[in-house]
């Protein structure tokens, strides 16, 4: 059925655009010293976020849990999830929640795929891939056990598990506790079905394999021979490697250099080898589509592959729909429909959407329902701002200044009735657990919004500002008097200031009690002119 929007019929919207600022990982919580965003100096975010800058209206939104599609209140928000909630308009059950429930039921253990994996393990070797921690973003370490357990009971005897350091969205230096967890229960397979599995290969996440948005092909690379071909610092155990690089430098886990596990003589324990079966049990799409590309497809042209062995790969859902990638999957991913952009496409609305290379498909492929390219190439134009490939708390400005240049060309253009926009560092930066650059990060962002709203201002237009989810506003926790990191998300809510300069009471806020991320794709619409769809969460506005 086609798309169709309808007018509001006592709000037209106003003359100029409409720009939404998705400020990634800046989350409310109490002010205090280890909160970066209320340490910054940054008067005008401030006054937005709380209703005092005149023409304001603020209020608060749910960024973690159900309120985006995830399994408890427990659960972090993430970038993925929380732009799919915003460019959506509703809330899909996503991927941790879509694995838990598969692997209650055991669909998954029925599946076509999986049976193919184990017909392929029990002749060779099944190898399993993956971020390793229980952060809940992108993996969770329950979801390897379950599948390596599964395996063994249904006689696959070698195993390998090719792990990467996370410390990212879990504590900073925590890979060894992980470690000993895994190791406990590869013991118990071993001894319970006179079986082989063990740790192969691993590295951080930020050093191999998981790179995304052709940042940095180089990281993907390294991951691909240190897992493939057992190319890599050689050692007894994992647990070995990561002890070693701790006493030789301060770095978090996911800047840990790549280690491959060896035997006596000195060979790769986890080499693959052909008719190898490989599973990527991280659910979330952005960082898994280049490492599967690598392993998946017969003309690859990003990386010398060297002798590349023929695998039967699968992920734990499939990562890009549009790319069909992969081909192999053990989980339906959600189908995310009827986005926010494919009814303003429908409407005849033109726009765009902006960020640098580390956020660009956030507001393109995850708000856009996880589909790459665009809806409507007459009607939208994306930007990429390339990243630079840097530890980003040596750069905490990163591409802001170059966004928001690029960002008032577009608005000042006259082509576009709505934009959107993400700043990356308060993620970013805030992802390394240096306060002192993530301070520096939210002062770029207060100054690049400032200009923003006065270009607004001037063009009789309408400025939105929320986040998908904290990072910045927890930057350590503090025992005993002693502060550790926190480079992880927050369970913190977020912002939504509506800017409007030409604000004459036309409509006010009412924020429903549960009111999420979900809810602003209708009130965007609203602001636009527009009724929201049946299908939508409602409106943060009444009118």
């Amino acid at each position: 059925m086609a798309l169709s929007l309808s007018r509001l019929p006592s709000f037209s919207g106003r003359p100029g655009p409409l720009l939404l600022v998705i400020a990634d990982g800046v989350g409310i919580a109490p002010a205090g010293p280890s909160n970066a965003v209320t340490e910054a100096a940054a008067p005008t975010l401030d006054a937005l976020t709380d209703g005092s800058l005149p023409h304001t209206l603020a209020t608060r939104l749910a960024a973690h849990g159900p309120a985006v599609g995830l399994p408890s209140d427990d659960d972090m928000g993430n970038s993925e999830v929380g732009h799919n909630a915003l460019g959506a308009g509703r809330v899909f059950a996503q991927g941790a929640k879509l694995v838990n429930a598969a692997l209650t039921t055991g669909s998954l253990f029925r599946s076509d795929v999986w049976k193919t994996v184990i017909g392929h393990g029990r002749s060779h070797t099944l190898h399993l891939l993956g971020l390793h921690s229980d952060g809940g973003v992108h993996s969770n370490n329950e979801h390897l056990y379950h599948l390596l357990e599964v395996a063994a009971d249904q006689g696959v005897r070698r195993a390998r598990v090719h792990i990467l350091h996370d410390g990212r969205d879990v504590a900073a230096r925590s890979a060894l506790d992980y470690i000993a967890q895994t190791e406990q229960v590869l013991t118990k397979i071993n001894e319970h079905h006179q079986a082989d599995y063990r740790i192969a290969s691993g590295g951080g996440r930020m050093t191999i394999t998981m790179d995304r948005y052709g940042a940095d092909w180089a990281m993907v690379e390294r991951g691909y021979h240190c897992h493939t071909h057992g190319v890599g610092r050689p050692f007894a155990s994992a647990g070995d490697a990561v002890r070693t690089m701790y006493d030789e430098s301060d770095a978090g886990d996911q800047y840990l250099d790549p280690f491959v596990v060896v035997d006596e003589q000195g060979s790769a324990v986890g080499a693959m080898a052909d008719g190898d079966a490989v599973i990527l049990y991280n659910f979330r799409g952005d960082r898994a589509i280049e490492i599967s590309l690598a392993y998946e497809r017969t003309e690859f042209s990003q990386f010398d592959r060297g002798t590349h062995p023929s695998v039967y790969f699968a992920g734990m859902l499939q990562y890009d729909g549009d790319l069909a990638l992969p081909t192999n999957y053990l989980i339906e991913p959600p189908t995310i429909d009827r986005t926010i952009s494919e009814y303003l496409c429908a409407a005849g609305v033109r726009s765009f959407a902006i960020s640098e290379t580390q956020k660009f498909g956030h507001v393109t492929y995850f708000w856009n329902g996880n589909r790459s390219g665009y809806i409507d190439a007459d009607l939208e134009t994306y930007v990429q701002i390339p990243s630079d490939n840097v530890q980003f708390n040596t750069t905490p400005a990163m591409k802001l200044r170059e966004i928001t240049d690029r960002t008032i060309d577009l608005l000042r253009s006259g082509d576009y009735r709505f934009g959107r926009l993400n700043f990356p560092n308060g993620d970013m930066v805030g992802h390394t657990g240096d306060l002192g650059a993530t301070i520096d990060a939210i002062e770029v962002l207060e100054e690049c919004l400032t200009e923003l709203l006065a270009v607004v201002e001037a063009l009789g237009g309408v400025l939105v500002f929320t986040a998908d989810h904290g990072n910045a506003d927890i930057m350590y926790t503090e025992s005993g008097g002693v502060r550790s990191p926190k480079t992880s998300h927050t369970l913190s809510p977020v912002a939504l200031a509506i800017y409007d300069p030409g604000y004459g009471g036309e409509y006010r806020l009412a924020a429903p009690p549960d009111a999420g991320l979900s809810h602003v794709a209708s009130t965007l619409l609203n602001l636009l002119g527009f009724e929201a769809p049946p299908e939508y969460q409602p409106s943060l506005l009444a009118f």
